[in-house]
């Protein structure tokens, strides 16, 4: 598209050539560096969404761009018709930082929530044919009919009835709800370590421990959703490794590539054996292009400890936005968050505080309508969480002033 045109041009080609099934913020981005980005008419953001989680080491990481121009000039794709370096050494990559499982790659977390599904299916048929598998409410899989069947929204599924059947969808953080929905039908429990669309919800210490248990009790499979939570967003590589548990399955997807569309589905080596050849597929699956990406990704996080720096960031980015929850009660309900996946729930309806933070030159998001999220590229740093600090500050301190004080 030739840059002379308009932002408003840009905007109403939009209307006419793309599907609208999304409610777009009317900038355009034309640029990034680390955690800032520039839209077409030269305003420059401080990113606090990274692409939804995606952008993990930031717009334009050297790491990232190196691997893409070695790979580039070598191989871009083969499809899985045959072997590829690439996908082999990111396969062992993920094993070798996760339980030692087989991975199998798609392009997103929802295609890498399919494989699970698939594989849970075949894993019950072999067992005595069940099928059903148990999901949370406010939970969120991808927007495929069989995510969106496993995803516990009601307002995510609204208009695509009849869902696929077999799920099941139980209160999040209620160990009892789960025991009380297994039953002869049941092959595998389903479930994100942290909830993200579903407003950064953080479960009990204990939860995960209690579905292991109860998944070794029934003989099924637990499924962790890590599509948000993995590659270092919640200050270990995998958020399951805060809680002393490991799955049987895994998926991945969003900062894995940093940018580069991959999803990945890590199963144990026994459950893997579910899928055998003709049983699942994906054309375009871990490219040698994407993969090299992915390597650089886990590659430098592992060598700059970059886990470390997440956990450090996120405390103190929850401290600053604790001290404005403190400092505006008639606002802010709470704080909550793991590393560098964080929530501010409010008592109003965020979107007003998205918008003017967009007019700052701050770029974060709300969901469940009413928790501002806040998912930084993990290389964020102090200085930036100051800058994001003092204009949230500013901007609900402009509201409170319109309600008479800061008083809850």
């Amino acid at each position: 598209m030739n840059r002379t045109e308009s932002t408003e041009q840009i905007i109403e080609g939009y209307k006419r050539y793309v599907v609208s099934t999304y409610n777009r913020t009317p900038v355009v981005m034309v640029k990034g560096q680390g955690c800032l980005v520039w839209d077409l008419d030269g305003r420059e953001y401080l990113d606090l969404v990274a692409g939804v989680a995606v952008n993990s080491l930031g717009h334009a990481h050297p790491c990232v761009v190196d691997a893409l121009n070695r790979q580039a000039k070598e191989l871009i794709h083969t499809s899985n018709l045959y072997y590829t370096i690439p996908q082999l050494e990111l396969a062992k990559r993920i094993s070798d930082a996760s339980f030692g499982g087989k991975v199998f790659f798609a392009n997103s977390g929802a295609e890498a929530n399919e494989a699970a599904i698939k594989l849970a299916r075949r894993f019950g048929k072999a067992s005595g044919g069940r099928y059903e598998i148990i999901t949370m409410t406010n939970s969120f899989h991808g927007r495929t009919m069989a995510t969106l069947s496993a995803t516990g929204q009601e307002k995510i599924q609204k208009d695509f009835d009849p869902l696929l059947p077999g799920f099941k969808h139980v209160e999040f953080n209620n160990l009892s709800a789960v025991e009380e929905a297994i039953n002869e039908k049941t092959c595998a429990i389903m479930v994100e370590p942290i909830q993200g669309e579903g407003g950064v919800n953080i479960p009990a210490d204990d939860y995960l421990q209690g579905l292991r248990r109860l998944c070794d009790k029934h003989h099924l499979l637990l499924m962790l959703d890590e599509v948000q939570t993995g590659i270092a967003r919640c200050g270990l590589m995998f958020a399951y490794q805060h809680y002393n548990i490991v799955p049987d399955v895994m998926t991945l997807a969003k900062g894995l590539g940093s940018g580069l569309p991959i999803g990945a589905m890590v199963a144990s080596e026994k459950m893997a054996d579910m899928l055998p050849p003709g049983s699942h597929a994906s054309t375009f699956g871990a490219t040698p292009l994407v993969c090299s990406a992915a390597i650089a990704v886990i590659d430098y996080i592992l060598e700059q400890n970059i886990c470390g720096h997440v956990k450090q960031m996120g405390e103190y980015f929850v401290a600053m936005l604790q001290e404005l929850s403190e400092k505006y009660p008639s606002v802010i309900q709470g704080v909550r968050g793991k590393g560098l996946m964080i929530g501010m729930a409010l008592k109003i309806n965020g979107a007003g505080i998205v918008n003017e933070c967009l007019a700052n030159g701050l770029l974060i998001n709300c969901t469940a309508g009413d928790v501002l999220r806040f998912l930084p590229p993990l290389i964020i740093n102090k200085e930036e969480i100051d800058s994001a600090a003092r204009i949230l500050d500013g901007i609900i301190g402009g509201l409170t002033a319109e309600k008479g004080g800061n008083h809850a």
